[in-house]
């Protein structure tokens, strides 16, 4: 995949994460923010910061939640971002780490 194609794939389904977040942040009181091409999300209570930002020379998403990181790849097939162990896509992987941070499941 070349750059500008990674670059609009990335740039897109953070995007579209940011947009299914707005409403969760709402409710459970988080903030994101999607600011130069990476998405944070921060949490006062309990505190922590994840970050989903693309790393253009791997052609991958990166994510970091939890005290641990995701890197997923384009699945040509699905038209998505991947986790290679999980199969999850980027909106599923987040809502995991939320869930998992706040104790209570969301869904994106």
């Amino acid at each position: 995949m070349d750059e500008p194609t990674f670059q609009r794939l990335a740039d897109g389904a953070l995007e579209t994460l940011n947009k299914a977040l707005i409403p969760t942040a709402e409710e459970f009181d988080f903030d994101c923010d999607f600011n130069a091409g990476a998405l944070t999300i921060a949490f006062d209570d309990p505190p922590a910061r994840f970050v989903v930002s693309p790393n253009s020379p791997v052609r991958q998403i990166w994510v970091s939640a939890n005290v641990k990181s995701y890197k997923l790849d384009w699945d040509q097939r699905r038209s998505e971002f991947v986790l290679a162990s999980t199969g999850q896509n980027l909106n599923e992987l987040i809502a995991e780490a939320i869930s998992t941070h706040l104790g209570e499941a969301i869904t994106l």
